[in-house]
């Protein structure tokens, strides 16, 4: 398929990634899904247990919630892009590591070179902490609109927060209003400065 043309051969490349031990565990290697012309482009944390089984990324019940989400803006996910810092399960879900998101971060930040989205939605602290360059609590960060040489960047609450804490789903359907917004051109962006410590990262995936 044409519109997938360089992020298959990409696939190609990385699908029997053994940079970390991680592969050991894994059923599939979750490249990530949707269209390499998207204008919108969702990072999440990592594939989950029905992730891991089927290759494909946010198909459980965080999944579902996105869907729900990307239908109330006029969204499908065959003309978003749904990725991962990681590109394979940790074991239990547990948190990633920080020597695997070094060693991963790289398949990422080539994606973001193919498919160069205008808009980049980070899914939580992690994707959205290796984004910025600095940890940030994402309480505080959600919802704004960081203007980057062109890019926007708007980091939002993961779906699966909202499962476990539904008080966080009306911030996440706001957040996706403002994602419509910006989409549109119908909002006036209060557009916030790249947190300190960020510059370098920003200077990796073209932002400056």
């Amino acid at each position: 398929m044409e519109d997938w043309a360089e992020l298959g051969e990409f696939y190609q490349e990385i699908k029997d990634c053994r940079k970390c031990p991680l592969w050991k565990t894994r059923t599939n290697l979750v490249f990530g899904s949707g269209s390499q012309r998207a204008r919108v482009m969702f990072i999440g944390e990592a594939p989950g247990y029905h992730e891991d089984k089927q290759g494909k990324p946010f198909v459980g019940a965080a999944g579902q919630l996105l869907d729900s989400l990307l239908s109330s803006i006029g969204l499908k996910r065959e003309g978003v892009f749904i990725g991962n810092v990681l590109k394979c399960r940790p074991p239990e879900n547990r948190d990633p590591l920080s020597q695997e998101i070094e060693t991963c971060k790289g398949y990422l930040y080539r994606q973001i070179e193919i498919i160069n989205p205008p808009v980049i939605c980070t899914l939580g602290r992690f994707s959205t902490n290796l984004i910025l360059g600095r940890e940030v609590s994402i309480s505080k960060v959600r919802g704004k609109i960081f203007k980057l040489n062109g890019r926007t960047l708007i980091p939002i609450f993961h779906p699966a927060a909202a499962l476990y804490t539904r008080a966080n789903l009306p911030l996440l359907e706001a957040d996706f209003q403002a994602i419509k917004q910006v989409l549109e051109h119908t909002q006036e962006e209060a557009v916030e400065e790249l947190p300190e410590g960020g510059d370098e990262v920003a200077e990796q995936l073209g932002f400056w």
